[in-house]
């Protein structure tokens, strides 16, 4: 039994979270952005062509709407270069967070706006569930890097429940173009990833 014992002390100990490479994971939240990327003009034109005019005019466009609870993609090329991977991740994790629970406020208020509209619902219903699934490929990604993964939060904070047509259609539009504007960023942020942990 001695020797047995003394054997034991020279084996390493077996550590149950020991670190996976982080290829698998960059490369499954690579393919399914990649995916989502294919479905972010289809959503934003089907969400438009629902709301009526000014929306659903040809050429409709209105940069300037921005809402606070979101945070925007833009970002000077400099700025997300020079960009730490931990940085890049939080800022992409927070904003596909943000999205998750604004597009189901987007999803209510269409229900309400447009029930007679299944596509549009089912459209938004599948964005929030792949912003959902890129949020979970995206904290497998931190755990193999050994970042910390951010908390989940209420981004939406106090909702303005009596937020006039008007107002929820803007609301829905900011998000449906943001979700797209993040997907693309996050393609891009991914395949910098991919690149520095091939598999």
């Amino acid at each position: 039994p001695a020797p047995i014992c003394f054997l034991g002390l020279l084996l390493p100990p077996l550590n149950p979270a020991a670190p996976i490479s982080p290829a698998e994971p960059i490369s499954q939240a690579y393919s399914l952005a990649l995916y989502m990327q294919k479905n972010t003009s289809t959503l934003l034109q089907t969400y438009l062509q629902y709301q009526g005019s000014p929306f659903s005019d040809p050429g409709f466009s209105a940069p300037e709407l921005q809402l606070s609870s979101l945070p925007p993609a833009a970002v000077s090329f400099k700025t997300w270069h020079a960009l730490e991977d931990g940085e890049r991740l939080n800022r992409a994790q927070g904003a596909f967070l943000a999205l998750t629970q604004h597009l189901q406020l987007v999803g209510d208020d269409q229900n309400d706006l447009n029930p007679g509209s299944p596509i549009l619902l089912a459209q938004l219903g599948a964005a929030r569930l792949r912003a959902q699934g890129l949020l979970g490929n995206m904290a497998a990604i931190m755990a193999a890097l050994g970042l910390p993964v951010p908390p989940e939060e209420d981004t939406l904070g106090v909702v303005p429940f009596g937020a006039s047509a008007f107002e929820r259609k803007c609301r829905g539009y900011v998000v449906t173009r943001e979700y797209g504007h993040w997907t693309d960023r996050a393609v891009r942020d991914l395949a910098l990833l991919k690149a520095k942990y091939p598999a």
